[in-house]
């Protein structure tokens, strides 16, 4: 493997401060917090910069990466008077892959302890892995004893085995290293990674569509996420490598516009769904190497809607086709849930319910002490849930510690484990 991974997180007490960093393609964010009573994050810093050194989530030039990461969490640090050490912090890069492992242990006839259930989790785990790949996410998402399913928890049970349904999200763990190099390279330690798709759906997802079935679709600037919850737990993950950028590459190749004028008609003008006003609604479009005023032409909103919606379409295509190979569109259900800059272009609930055939929301991450309107909306999505995820996975980061760092197999390395549990 390789790559061990960062250390587990501790429980926080009042007055302890909490950065969470969100790696995207288009913009880097940082949040500086700190925990207040009942241990509720409060903002007290902001810093977000135009990402640089990044393509699909992933590093490709990391002095590039380092310079704009530090530039935000300098910002923040600013902000909130605070001087950080250590972060949390969401990847959207590295190919992350979502599979799920059923290991089965003997347990011959007695109480069943932590031991046990560590070592039907740890059962064969690495094993099974890409040789390169390393460990982001471990949630168990169902036990069997004795093949009775339905188990919440078994500790304490009789049995004669012990299976466990094991979900993991991996990603390369050389877009990893190069992630976690820039990170250190500002001088901060990393407390956790968390892949977008999921700390994205943390902010936006209700309790209510964790436990009976939801999708959540983080729609960045580089790649598009997908996260399927069920009965409260994270059970697929996946990530198109196709975004918002994509779409604005489009718009500046099919009218010959420079990026930034792209980018700009695409939020002012831009919709995914075409209207038969748009021919009659005339756009300004400059030219590419032309900066004379007289040298810009005027195009009908038809043109601009015509480029942007084949490509909202392939996206929305994607997401359902890898869902569908996956088998968990039917465990999703009917409602899908958008989040992420791009999905505040005009039209993309309609044309995703349209393309995805289910019932869709658009979503505003749940709001902070001390969070501006600027800084709280889907953009923020995968910052906000990064905090989120802080609060409630310490045991989810525990298990992937305790998984890497598998103890030897065999009845010298159970009778290890099994004493360090009881003496």
């Amino acid at each position: 493997m390789g790559y061990a991974g960062p250390k587990r997180i501790r429980h926080r007490p009042r007055g302890d401060i909490l950065a969470a960093v969100d790696v995207g393609t288009t913009k880097i964010v940082c949040f500086v917090t700190r925990v207040g009573e009942g241990g509720a994050p409060k903002i007290i810093g902001i810093g977000h910069q135009a990402s640089r050194g990044l393509r699909n989530g992933a590093v490709i030039d990391m002095e590039a990466a380092t310079g704009a990461i530090g530039e935000a969490v300098a910002a923040a640090e600013k902000m909130a008077g605070e001087q950080i050490d250590r972060v949390l912090v969401s990847m959207a890069g590295g190919f992350p892959a979502s599979q799920t492992l059923v290991n089965e242990v003997a347990v011959p006839g007695h109480q069943i302890g932590e031991s046990d259930v560590r070592h039907a989790l740890r059962h064969q785990t690495l094993s099974r892995l890409a040789p390169d790949s390393t460990i982001v996410h471990a949630v168990p998402i169902g036990y069997a004893v004795d093949g009775s399913r339905g188990a919440a928890d078994p500790t304490g049970m009789f049995a004669e085995r012990l299976g466990v349904d094991l979900h993991l999200v991996t990603a390369q763990t050389g877009a990893m290293r190069n992630l976690a190099t820039c990170i250190h390279n500002c001088h901060l330690e990393i407390e956790a990674f968390a892949v977008a798709p999921y700390a994205a759906a943390l902010a936006s997802l209700v309790e209510d569509e964790m436990q009976l079935g939801s999708c959540c679709v983080d729609l960045g600037g580089g790649t598009t996420g997908v996260s399927v919850f069920y009965e409260g737990k994270l059970v697929f993950c996946d990530v198109v490598p196709v975004g918002g950028s994509h779409i604005t590459v489009d718009v500046a190749r099919g009218l010959t516009t420079p990026l930034h004028a792209a980018e700009r008609m695409k939020t002012l003008h831009g919709n995914a769904i075409g209207s038969p006003a748009d021919d009659r609604e005339m756009i300004d479009v400059p030219q590419v190497g032309e900066s004379e005023p007289s040298q810009v032409s005027q195009v009908p909103k038809s043109l601009l809607t015509g480029i942007i919606e084949p490509r909202v379409e392939e996206i929305f295509e994607l997401v359902r086709g890898r869902l569908e190979a996956s088998g968990f569109d039917r465990i999703a259900g009917r409602r899908f849930v958008l989040t992420g800059g791009t999905s505040q272009l005009q039209g993309m609930r309609e044309l995703a319910a349209r393309v995805l055939d289910k019932q869709v929301r658009l979503s505003r991450p749940a709001g902070l002490p001390g969070l501006a309107a600027a800084t709280g909306g889907p953009a923020f999505a995968a910052a906000i849930g990064l905090l989120a995820y802080a609060d409630r996975h310490v045991e989810e980061r525990g298990l992937v510690d305790d998984i890497q760092d598998e103890p030897a197999s065999g009845l010298l390395g159970r009778i290890g484990e099994w004493l360090r549990d009881y003496f």
